[in-house]
Formats: C-alpha cells, structure tokens, sequence
C-alpha cells in the first residue's frame, strides 16, 4: 500500500471515529435528559463534552486498563443501554465496555450483556428532589452552582432554587453576580446560560429561575415564601463553623439539613466516599465536607491504612494561594499570609493532618502536616510521607491505588494518573479530589517508607465532594455501576 492510500485510509477512519463520537454524544445527552440515566467515562463526566474530548477520554481509558477501548464498542453499550427499561442510574460505560470485551462470548449480544451487569437497578426505590440553598456565593458557592445547574437533567435530584448573600441587591449586584457565575479565569466559561432577573432579584441559569436573597442572618430568612420547603442548606460562606453557629439554618421556615463546606466544630467531619455512610441523614441534620486537602489525601491513606497499617508520616501541602491571602504585602492576623500571594511561596499552617482522624480514627496522632502556599491560583499537591507497618514496594503501592481507582468504594474518589508529564494546570477541572501520580511513588530500600504525590484541584474537585455528600444528604443517590 503505498504511502497516499494509507494517509486516505487513515482519514476514512478518523472520519468514521468522529461520526461515531457523535453519534455517542446523542445517546449520551438523551439517556441523560430523558431518563436521568448519566454515563461516565472511568468516572470522568461525557456530559457536556466534544468529540476530541470524547475521543480523548477513550485514549485514557484504554491506557487504564491496557486494552483499547473503542468508541464503536461505546457506541454499542451505550445503545443497549438506551433499549433498556432502568431507573434514574449513574453508569461507568468505559467498565463496561472493558468487561463486555472480557465475557462477550458468553452473551448473545451487547444488550444481553448489560441487562444481565444491570439486572440489580430495578431494586433501587424512588428518589423524591430536594431543593438547596447556596448560602454564599464565592469560589465554592459558584462552582456548586455550576454543577447543581448543569447537572440538574430533569430535575430528579438536587433542585438549585436559591442563592443567599449579603448586601443591597439592585441591578448592578445581579448583573456582577451574573458575569461571576457566566466567567471563570480560572475554570473557563459556564457551559450555559445566566441571565439576570432584575424585577425578580434572580438569575435565569439555563431557563430555571434561582432567587437571590439578601439577608444578614439566617434565620430571618422565611424560605418557604419562595416555594422552598426541607431544603438542604450548602453554607460557604465561612462565617459558621461550629454546631451552635450552624444550627441557625435550621431555626430557618423551609430549611431541614445543613451543610459546611469548610471544617467544622462539633459536626460530622465527611470525606466522601470514606466514612459518609457512618452518618445516617434521617438522623443527623448537619454535616461538615472537612477541607479540600482532607479530602485529597484521605482516600489515598484509606487505601493505604487498610493493606499495610500507617505506623506515623507527614503531610505537606503545595497548595494554591487562596482569597485568605493578600495580593500585595499588607496587614494579617496569621504570620507570612500577609506578603503577596503572586509574588512568593509562603509557608503556613494546615488542619488536613489532624482532621484525617475524623475520617479515619486509626491515624490518630499519627500524622503531622504543613502548607506552603504558592503562585498559581488554583491545583494543588500533597505529599504524603509515610512510615508503613509492612512491607512494600513502588509497583505494589501503584497496583493498589490503580485498583482503588478501578473499583470499589473510593472510585469516585481516586483518579491514577499515568502521565510522564503531568503539572498542576493539568488537573484543574478534574472531580475527582484526588489524583495519584503512579510516576512519582518513592519507597525507600526498607521496603518501609512510601513517599506519595496527590494532585487536586482544590476548587473544582472539592466541590464535587461537596455534590457528592449533598446527594447522600438528601437521599438522592442514584443506581450506580462502577
């Protein structure tokens, strides 16, 4: 063949790949809109995703499992899905289309295949939508709200229907509220529509009315005269941080659940994925999401605390400056905050160390930490410097973080990483709070001592997290297959 017929040929079949992609993305968008059925990618969102993306996605997904992963195979699971009767689901289509390629033999065809993986879905009861309240509209606030909205589908789960903040609220603050939510420098532009209601006080986020509500505490908000009835309260504003300052939310017409998304006094300390389900929400009206650090590296030494025992370690955050910090050098109350974020790295003080324990009783004491804040605005790294009860190595150490990221309770919670040329601006915009760099593991020649690195996007990330513990809040899970 010569060298023209191959470059043809290679264009027929990118041309086919990509029309393929399409056709994907079609099945995708309808499952979701249709049937609140929303696919995923070894957890990564297809969502709201073009064809490179898509294709880009599959390149991972092969590398993952060391065998390709087609986009014509996605095709056909992900039409088989669509020919089956199933309630609203989240499904992992990159495993399986993995397992399909494994047993197909033992299948008539793709649809017997997966109406047999998701014969269990029908089991899964009723989910009744609760509406939430972003209480604070910062970093965190929009980028909840970014996800609230562009998830919301038909509305089964998590129905955003109002923004609190401080202030006057006149045409001005709408419209500025409105630009912060449409733009990110950070994270790009919002894949919808925001369009201020100034004779209402509300945005129109993708069509859907969201109230915006200017009070100075909460409970002097009566939210029922907005239709709003047992909300989930989502509070980041900071402010409250202890049981007593939060309960106020409560004390609140319309409001039955709070949650903070810092680290809290007195409350639940949650890590998604890790210890959510020692909380029962029919009992328990107020729960912490801990920090975004916390939530980087406890899934990561839950993995490790379970198959060799932490005997102690350190933990030492390069962390992204944060709105705490100054632009230029001026007066603050914690030491080194105060000279220029752009400008330096500074180092300073973290919780995450400590607050493993809430999650993870067993590292008690165990665990030392520190920060160093540096200049770049978002995606951080922890490392994880730990002396382990037994023996191990970097392959094993890899083998069982890929395995955590494959399956199992932490899936949603670790991404493994396979580049060689991963940096930080690489991982903004991933949800998962965690992500392994297999090519940086250390073990000492003791076998004893493993020096990890974990990526993560201390926004985008974190708030996942927080998304993730509203809809186990609110009781609004959904059939899974991981």
């Amino acid at each position: 063949m010569s060298f023209n017929e191959t470059y043809e040929k290679e264009l027929a079949f990118q041309a086919d790949r990509r029309r393929a992609t399409v056709k994907f993305i079609k099945i995708v968008s309808d499952l979701w809109y249709d049937k609140a059925i929303e696919l995923v990618l070894f957890r990564n969102q297809l969502i709201d995703r073009n064809v490179s993306q898509i294709l880009n996605l599959h390149e991972y997904a092969g590398e993952f499992v060391q065998k390709p992963i087609s986009i014509f195979d996605s095709v056909e699971i992900a039409q088989a899905i669509r020919t089956l009767d199933l309630p609203p689901a989240k499904l992992d289509i990159g495993k399986l289309t993995y397992e399909f390629q494994l047993v197909d033999q033992k299948h008539a065809n793709a649809t017997a295949f997966v109406a047999e993986k998701l014969k269990s879905a029908k089991k899964n009861g009723s989910i009744k939508p609760k509406d939430v309240v972003l209480y604070g509209f910062g970093r965190i606030g929009r980028l909840v709200a970014r996800e609230l909205m562009t998830r919301t589908g038909a509305g089964n789960q998590l129905r955003l229907r109002a923004i609190v903040t401080r202030g006057k609220l006149d045409q001005t603050v709408l419209e500025k509220r409105a630009s912060l939510l449409r733009n990110d420098s950070v994270h790009g532009d919002f894949s919808g529509t925001v369009v201020a209601d100034i004779k209402n006080n509300a945005l129109i986020i993708n069509g859907t009315t969201v109230n915006i509500i200017s009070a100075n505490n909460p409970e002097d908000i009566d939210y029922t005269q907005y239709g709003i009835n047992h909300a989930l309260v989502i509070d980041n504003t900071g402010a409250f941080r202890d049981q007593e300052a939060l309960s106020r939310h409560l004390l609140s017409k319309g409001v039955d659940k709070v949650l903070l998304t810092a680290p809290g006094k007195g409350v639940p300390n949650i890590v998604h994925g890790v210890n959510h389900l020692e909380y029962n929400p029919d009992v328990v009206d107020i729960f912490s999401a801990a920090s975004c650090t916390t939530n980087a590296i406890t899934p990561i030494l839950k993995a490790v605390e379970d198959a060799y025992g932490v005997e102690h370690g350190h933990l030492e955050t390069i962390h992204a400056y944060t709105n705490d910090q100054n632009l230029v050098d001026n007066y603050h109350s914690k030491y080194r905050r105060g000279r220029a974020a752009a400008l330096n790295m500074v180092i300073t003080e973290t919780g995450a160390g400590s607050a493993v324990a809430k999650a993870l009783p067993s590292l008690e004491g165990k665990l030392t930490s520190n920060a160093i804040r540096v200049p770049v605005p978002n995606g951080s790294l922890a490392i994880l410097n730990l002396e382990l009860q037994s023996e191990t190595s970097v392959e094993a150490i890899n083998a069982l973080m890929k395995k955590s990221a494959l399956e199992g309770p932490l899936v949603e919670q670790i991404k493994y990483e396979l580049s060689d040329e991963l940096v930080s601006s690489d991982i903004v915009g991933s949800s998962a709070p965690s992500i392994f760099d297999s090519k940086a593991t250390i073990v000492s020649p003791n076998n004893k001592n493993a020096i990890l690195y974990i990526w993560y996007d201390n926004e985008y990330g974190y708030s996942h997290q927080v998304v993730r513990l509203a809809k186990y809040i609110a009781k609004v899970r959904r059939y899974t297959y991981y």
